[in-house]
């Protein structure tokens, strides 16, 4: 039997090594597991050199033939899609687990949380090499259970109640993925990916399930495939549980949005050549994913959470990722998947840190005080920065011979380029947001700004009024509110009105509050709007 077999197996020793053992040595222990981590990492790269010059890699581990019982076979299937992904997975987890045995040093339950991530690791790899659908869909079940018992804390109400929610709401995509897997071995009888593949496109099938309504068999298998990855990737309205999942610990949440998170977008791409043979459903994820983006971006400008930020920025990438998939560029989906995946590994590492040595708090932006904390954590945000430009670009050229990417070579540079220019913007806007200077005013320490920091809003106030101002059918009345920001409405009804938006807008103040700014100027210390 091939030696990749042990690459998944592995992180299992990992766990193994941290749960068998007395308290004395935990910490001992730890350190120890982190070295099968580390094979792995090295394994996933020399399966990835194995397949790009012998080709694909598959493992049965009996013959179904010879079981009664049995009548799918479990193995493992690497191509290079999966060997790409391996390498993701193991070095985002190497980072991840390493990470995790400091942070989790001095709880009381490091033992088992340290287990999870080995254990989580080992799962996802799994899932990635399936040999065929109906192990993917048993993996993919073993990837929900963990993701609630990852982010379960019975002594904590809100992170209960999260991972309630994210275990229920996975369950809705389950169903969906299971009946397209049903649907599927009905139609074509296997749920081999070749041979799957190979007689969609051959004999195609038509479903009525209503009257007067027929759709073609490979419709409805990706549709409802497409829900069953809509759920894990968070993709509109299946997303609720993903803010939920913020209460977890740090290294939990980076996983989650660097690795778990990503098998919606895997399963698209695993299937690439069946959801190719339904327009439709490229048409649904192509809205769908639509939809998610404009979402996550615009809640992510609103929330004041360090963690909150960098999950609704995840759903907005996740949305990204869908749509691309919805046109056709399954290779650029690729890229992105392992774009996000290093990009917001480091974000959310790097928020435990800010939040754990700055202020105890998740709310940002409030710098460290200490000059030598502050050049740290400057390095960190500038190093992750540019990893997100520069390795996966690096990746993707030297892989081109490996992946068969024709994008250097045809008009998709273009669209390549475009999407590189989103994402890197997105990371370019978190980092603005997360200033390192130490504030200047003591009043602003003590109430610290939430949302866009202060000299971000008027500009964009301005910019705002200057580009409605030939949109707006009703200019008196909106006049009138402008002339009310000021204060210099003679109406009191109407000044009590504005003077709420103002403190609203500008003071970041409940609408209740009475008192005078306290967000982003001090007290009294608002500018008068020259409108």
């Amino acid at each position: 039997m091939s030696p990749v077999v042990l690459v998944p197996l592995l992180p299992l020793l990992a766990s193994l090594i941290v749960l068998v053992g007395d308290e004395g040595s935990r910490n001992l222990r730890a350190k120890i597991a982190a070295f099968p981590i580390y094979a792995t990492f090295l394994g996933a790269i020399a399966t990835l050199w194995l397949v790009a010059t012998e080709g694909p890699i598959t493992i049965r581990f009996y013959d179904p033939a010879s079981l009664a019982t049995l009548a799918f076979p479990i193995g493992f299937y690497i191509d290079r899609l999966s060997a790409v992904m391996m390498v993701l997975i193991a070095g985002v987890g190497t980072v991840i687990f390493t990470y995790s045995i400091g942070h989790m040093y001095q709880d009381l339950h490091d033992r088992r949380f340290l287990a999870l991530i080995g254990l989580t690791i080992s799962v996802l790899l799994c899932m990635v090499s399936s040999v065929n659908l109906m192990m993917l869909f048993l993996v993919w079940q073993v990837i929900s259970c963990l993701l609630y018992l990852l982010a379960h804390n019975h002594s904590h109400e809100a992170t209960r109640k999260g991972a309630v929610r994210t275990f229920t709401l996975l369950r809705v995509g389950d169903v969906a993925f299971l009946s397209g897997i049903v649907l599927a071995y009905q139609l074509y009888g296997t749920l081999e990916f070749q041979p799957l593949f190979a007689k969609a496109a051959e004999s195609p099938v038509m479903l009525s399930p209503w009257p007067g309504i027929e759709i073609g068999g490979t419709t409805g298998i990706a549709l409802l495939l497409f829900i069953g990855a809509m759920s894990k990737s968070a993709q509109f309205p299946l997303f609720i549980w993903l803010p939920g999942y913020l209460y977890a610990p740090t290294p939990a949440t980076a996983l989650l949005h660097a690795g778990i998170i990503n098998a919606g977008g895997f399963l698209i791409n695993r299937l690439a050549p069946l959801f190719g043979l339904s327009p439709t459903t490229l048409h649904v994820a192509l809205v769908v994913g639509a939809l998610t983006a404009i979402l996550g971006a615009t809640m992510m400008l609103v929330q004041n959470d360090i963690k909150n930020t960098l999950g609704f920025s995840t759903i907005g990438q996740m949305g990204y990722m869908i749509m691309e998939c919805g046109l056709g560029a399954f290779s650029l989906a690729v890229f992105h998947l392992i774009a996000h995946g290093l990009f917001k590994a480091t974000m959310f590492l790097n928020s435990g840190n800010v939040i754990h040595k700055a202020r105890q708090e998740p709310a940002f932006p409030h710098a460290d005080p200490h000059a030598e904390e502050q050049e740290f954590s400057r390095l960190t945000w500038f190093t992750g920065f540019a990893t997100t430009l520069l390795i996966p670009l690096l990746i993707l050229l030297v892989t081109h011979g490996v992946l068969h990417i024709p994008l250097l070579e045809s008009q998709g540079t273009v669209i390549f380029l475009f999407f590189i220019w989103v994402t890197s913007s997105q990371a370019i806007l978190t980092l603005i947001r997360l200033p390192a200077d130490s504030p200047r005013d003591p009043r602003r320490a003590a109430h610290p700004p939430a949302g866009i920091a202060r000299d971000r809003d008027l500009p964009v106030f301005y910019l705002g009024h200057v580009l409605s101002s030939h949109l707006d059918p009703y200019p008196p009345p909106r006049r009138r509110v402008l002339e009310g920001l000021r204060g210099d409405v003679a109406d009191p009804a109407l000044r009590r009105v504005c003077l709420s938006v103002r403190r609203r807008v500008l003071h970041r103040l409940p609408l209740s509050e009475s008192g005078g700014g306290g967000g982003l100027f001090p007290r009294g210390g608002a500018p008068q709007l020259a409108l």
